[in-house]
């Protein structure tokens, strides 16, 4: 086979061949995603003031602490943020790694969608290139029955084995549940091996080093949320009225505080 074919059929491969996926400069940007062959950065990366999160203040605080070691190169736990919807459980992973930011440390975050967790190794492998520390944020995890295997390969990814997260790299996750998979009291009903079924279950939480519980909050709570975003926009509003915006929606939380605070800066001709 002359020089010439082999050049044609080199060339004909090319052609067929998918382009290789192009990732961002990881030295550049505040915040990426991966779509599961690339990473891109984030155009307008805008986290919540730290100091506005009201009412979860150890929970900030530890995991500013911890961003902060890892940031630093230091010793440094993967997360765990559990707990009730709309209690600030995605905003305080954004705003810790803004805080730190604006403080001048080298630290991004990367956020995954869950549904991308197979290319995990792949993306680990991008990631071992740089030294940058990065915050790989995994938004509301979760497994149901039949998620039990992917359960077990995440923590295989946490812990142990050729493609596990680098050093660079630590994990936050949010999700509804403590255990992220779900159990049910006829677990412990199992005649075969009923105690190995639980802990099968409970393993990947078990993995992180750091686990952040986040629940519901009273009354009191919800307006101070409220007053502070208030506050910060130069807003007035009226504590009764704020309560009724909660008891409407059935639920008092950080995320409902927030769609009031929308709400009365709309009215009010103000631009958030």
């Amino acid at each position: 086979m002359n020089d010439a074919l082999l050049t044609r059929i080199a060339e004909a491969l090319e052609r067929i061949a998918p382009p290789p996926a192009s990732s961002a400069d990881l030295a550049a940007a505040p915040a990426y995603v991966w779509n599961g062959a690339a990473i891109r950065p984030v155009e307008a990366f805008a986290p919540v003031d730290y100091a506005l999160l009201t009412g979860i203040d150890a929970q900030k605080e530890a995991l500013l602490e911890n961003s902060r070691r890892h940031a630093a190169g230091h010793a440094a736990h993967d997360v765990l943020l559990w707990g009730a919807r709309g209690t600030g459980k995605s905003a305080v992973v954004a705003a810790v790694v803004g805080k730190l930011q604006a403080e001048g440390q080298d630290i991004a975050l990367l956020q995954c969608a869950i549904d991308e967790l197979a290319s995990l190794p792949q993306l680990f492998a991008i990631l071992r290139d740089t030294r940058r520390p990065f915050i790989l944020f995994l938004d509301d995890l979760g497994f149901d029955e039949n998620g039990v295997g992917g359960a077990r390969s995440l923590r295989s990814l946490l812990q142990g084995g050729t493609a596990a997260r680098p050093a660079n790299v630590r994990l936050y996750v949010t999700s509804n549940r403590r255990h992220i998979v779900p159990r049910h009291l006829s677990e412990q009903d199992d005649p075969v091996n009923p105690r190995d079924v639980v802990d099968d279950k409970m393993a990947l939480s078990d993995r992180f080093g750091l686990s952040l519980g986040f629940h519901a909050i009273d009354q009191d709570a919800y307006v101070a949320i409220v007053g502070g975003y208030a506050a910060s926009l130069g807003l007035h509003f009226e504590p009764l009225e704020a309560i009724q915006w909660a008891t409407q929606r059935g639920s008092r939380s950080g995320r409902v505080a927030w769609q009031y605070v929308v709400e009365l800066a709309g009215r009010n001709g103000v631009n958030i």
